[in-house]
């Protein structure tokens, strides 16, 4: 639903001097002024759908229509109201809350408007007042923009879930949002005031100078390096914004998507690895090689086997190394589904978290033959490497690096919120999937901790540069617990059995 023209009586905010501000208010809306995007639909698709499921988004979509036509010829409060309660009825408030923090940032700072960020972060004190419900925008504009006060939509709660209608205090568009201006300065003006439509006017009136942004489709938004915050981590399935079109070829493509994935997991299953490449390139799974692999070690001579160093992208990336090698490499994994474990086509040990039980472990299966971790010990989706554990160093000199990268146009295939029995799934779904396996040179022994008497430590770091210098990625010092911390709420620690069969165990 797009928001109404506007023929403001005031200056476009490319005639506002952002020097000198630093003591100064600025009061903004969110679509159309903060945002480039005068379209509120595809956040509240992002919610029905991360929160809801297809089912939700579809009847989102279908009341899209009634909302358009009520917000044009009835009032933007009543227009507002339909995408609320078909977006946000019977939904748990705390899996509200946990979309908006983990999902809703990242498409909301792709679409931040240049100029209306360059005078709103050159105030000291930032307020954003907004249509929207507050619980579904305050997370990404305290967060990443460094607001103080965010004044939104109120909604309706009874036993923990939304009830679809928002409270007493209505929608805040108009006058009243001119009412909650007046809430959070009392007789004080606010120096700035910045809007986009008619509605705005009120409580843009109220203050010192108001300056109107004009729509402008064309304008480019500011750029990831540019931000205040970056968005290293972040969840959800959608990987493009949910417009009303983009939702309705969702929709239409997972009952194909769904069996075009069954198809591709079982040709990656069932046939014999040398034969996997071939038949994902028939079924549309790209699987790009570069760099030159080692040789499979020789048994017979005592060669111990190679410890493949991955970047991890999604729990794929051994399978899709074995694909590249066309032979089936054994994994060290952690806390994979049962599901993705029974599926899986190569030999997958899990780690129990006890560093000298693990050591020995990989020893045993480095004995027997190749193996590959991904010392990260989570996915990352940005162009981001997470901090490599240390521990592989300490256990073989013969390391050979690899950066993985993976492209997907509608789905991700890596959860921290939702079952991660579906990753693979949800990867395989995407009409035309693609992993690109980079095989980077072995490590010179005078680089290792044997050969070269470096510390486990400078070894991981060392790699970790190597593999982000060959991604053009940023290396950082975060960890698994952090990146669920700030996606999930937990430290993502698995809980196992005592007994486990060594043989077949899951992770990742």
């Amino acid at each position: 639903m797009e928001t109404k023209g506007c023929l403001v009586p005031y200056p476009t905010i490319d005639k506002c001097e952002s020097m000198g501000r630093e003591n100064q208010s600025v009061v903004a809306d969110l679509d159309g002024t903060l945002l480039r995007s005068r379209s509120s639909f595809p956040y509240f698709a992002l919610i029905a759908f991360e929160a809801g499921g297809f089912l939700r988004l579809l009847f989102l979509l279908l009341a899209s229509p009634l909302a358009g036509f009520l917000y044009y010829f009835v009032s933007e409060s009543a227009g507002i109201q339909v995408l609320v309660f078909f977006a946000f009825a019977g939904l748990k408030i705390s899996d509200i809350d946990s979309v908006a923090r983990a999902v809703l940032p990242k498409f909301y700072s792709e679409d931040l408007h240049p100029e209306s960020w360059r005078v709103f972060s050159s105030c000291g004190r930032r307020c954003v007042i907004t249509a929207n419900p507050t619980l579904m925008v305050e997370p990404f504009l305290k967060d990443y923009l460094g607001a103080d006060v965010v004044v939104g939509t109120e909604i309706g709660v009874r036993g923990g879930r939304a009830t679809g209608f928002v409270k007493n205090s209505g929608v805040l568009v108009g006058n009243k949002k001119a009412a909650a201006l007046k809430e959070v300065f009392g007789e004080c003006s606010p120096e700035i005031g910045l809007g986009d439509r008619k509605t705005d006017i009120p409580f843009m009136n109220l203050c010192k100078e108001s300056y109107v942004v004009p729509e402008s489709p064309s304008v480019e938004a500011v750029s990831h390096d540019k931000l205040p915050k970056p968005i290293i981590f972040h969840d959800g399935r959608l990987v493009q914004k949910p417009t009303p079109l983009l939702a309705l070829l969702t929709i239409l493509w997972v009952p194909i998507g769904f069996l075009l994935a069954c198809l591709r997991i079982a040709a990656g299953s069932l046939l014999p690895m040398r034969f996997v490449y071939h038949a994902f390139l028939a079924l549309g799974v790209r699987v790009i090689i570069n760099g030159t692999p080692p040789p499979p070690p020789q048994k017979s001579t005592g060669q111990s086997g190679v410890l493949f160093i991955c970047s991890h992208r999604t729990l794929l990336d051994p399978i899709f190394l074995s694909t590249a090698l066309g032979r089936p490499i054994a994994a060290v994994t952690y806390s994979v589904s049962r599901l993705s474990e029974i599926l899986s086509p190569i030999k997958t040990v899990r780690l129990t978290r006890d560093r000298t039980a693990d050591a020995a472990m990989i020893k045993k299966l480095l004995e027997e033959g190749d193996l590959v971790i991904c010392p990260e010990g989570t996915t990352c989706r940005e162009p981001f490497l997470l901090r490599f554990s240390a521990l592989f160093a300490e256990l073989t000199d013969e390391i050979v690096p690899v950066a993985m990268v993976n492209k997907m146009s509608m789905f991700h295939g890596t959860t921290a919120r939702g079952w991660k029995g579906m990753d693979p799934f949800y990867f395989f779904m995407n009409p035309s999937p693609a992993y690109e396996v980079t095989f980077l040179n072995k490590l010179p022994r005078e680089l290792t901790c044997g050969g070269g008497g470096r510390s486990s430590h400078d070894v991981a770091n060392y790699i970790q540069r190597l593999i982000a210098a060959s991604l053009s990625y940023e290396c950082t010092s975060f960890t698994r617990k952090d990146k669920y911390k700030a996606l999930a709420g937990n430290d993502g620690t698995v809980v196992h059995k005592p007994k486990v069969d060594p043989n077949h165990v899951m992770g990742c």
